[in-house]
């Protein structure tokens, strides 16, 4: 009994520190779980911080963070002017030139009027393309309005005509045919694309012109480390988490296809936008 004394102590002491060192993990786990809540806490705040930082509830702090925010802006941009200045000082003597050339008379205007009347059309395209992307919250789609009846008259001129040497863009209210005799089956699906590929390609930029602005704040948002306050974004961000260790072919391939979007997901979407 005397001698069983000290395997019994021992073997009650060994049962005495479970509890205790269970009861230390429970002080652990308990001892996160402040550290979650208030990181989540702190969070929420923000986010209502965030929220309430509109012009309409308070303008003079709104317009202080704009107006740092736009010194701050401009500064870099100034910055990356003169790290470039090569390069500025270059399209300053270009624009000078032209300049020169747009106000002076002589023999080579009717060469500045053709590279006038192109520069606007195409401007016109471009800006009817952006207005197609961005939509200002119209649900503006400038191909339907704009480049489908254009493509649809120019190719009802055509047929009619039977050629398409009817004068060059801007085009006149009333399409009118040329005197010259048309060959029979000299209008095709080729004839016309050339004939309205530089508008549809202006356009087609434009469109992508337009998906500059959210691709670019998307991505310095991601840059920045910015905690989003979309969850749908951060379930994704977990899965992308759960996806590098994973080895099934499915999971690899989900992780493929978001690392080829990052790379140049924008490209890609620019180039279907150019040719759609």
């Amino acid at each position: 009994m005397v001698h069983n004394l000290p395997n019994e102590m021992a073997e009650n002491g060994t049962d005495c520190e479970l509890p205790q060192r269970r009861v230390g993990s429970k002080e652990l786990q308990n001892g996160s779980f402040p550290d979650s809540a208030s990181l989540s806490e702190r969070k929420r705040r923000d986010r209502e911080e965030r929220l309430a930082l509109v012009l309409w509830r308070k303008p003079i702090l709104t317009l202080q963070y704009f107006f740092l925010e736009t010194l701050i802006t401009l500064k870099e941009w100034a910055w990356r002017l003169w790290q470039r200045r090569g390069t500025v000082f270059s399209l300053l003597l270009v624009f000078v030139s032209f300049s020169v050339a747009y106000s002076i008379e002589g023999t080579h205007q009717k060469y500045v009027e053709y590279l006038e009347k192109k520069f606007l059309w195409c401007a016109y395209w471009v800006g009817l393309g952006i207005l197609s992307s961005v939509g200002l919250g119209t649900g503006l789609h400038t191909f339907l309005l704009y480049l489908g009846p254009h493509i649809a008259s120019v190719t009802l001129a055509a047929y009619e005509c039977g050629s398409v040497s009817f004068p060059e863009p801007p085009y006149p209210d009333q399409i009118i045919c040329p005197d010259e005799q048309a060959l029979e089956g000299s209008i095709t699906l080729w004839t016309i694309m050339s004939k309205v590929r530089l508008e549809a390609c202006m356009w087609g930029a434009g469109t992508a012109i337009g998906e500059l602005p959210p691709y670019f704040m998307a991505r310095a948002a991601r840059l920045s480390g910015a905690d989003p306050d979309d969850e749908d974004y951060e379930e994704f961000e977990e899965m992308l988490e759960q996806a590098e260790t994973a080895q099934d072919i499915a999971t690899r391939a989900k992780l493929g296809v978001q690392n080829m979007v990052q790379k140049v997901g924008f490209f890609w979407n620019s180039s279907l936008r150019l040719y759609s």
